[in-house]
């Protein structure tokens, strides 16, 4: 019986990146374009990805990547 392996992006200490650094670390998606999916996160499932803490809009950066994955299958 084969077990399900976890994402290649799964971690047990995931990065947090505000929205407005995400361009230190990543050249894509641009900060505009995170803005939109945060904007439309309930209907294109976003939410999983974005975290709030007061007025800070933080990204998780393992489960963006697995957010990435899961639409590039053409759901």
């Amino acid at each position: 019986m084969k077990t399900k392996e976890k994402p290649i992006f799964a971690d047990k200490n995931p990065r947090y990146i505000p929205v407005p650094d995400w361009d230190k670390y990543h050249h894509w998606p641009t900060i505009a374009a995170l803005r939109s999916y945060i904007f439309n996160k309930k209907t294109n499932g976003f939410e999983k990805v974005v975290i709030k803490l007061g007025k800070r809009v933080l990204i998780n950066e393992a489960a963006f990547f697995e957010w990435v994955a899961s639409h590039s299958k053409g759901e």
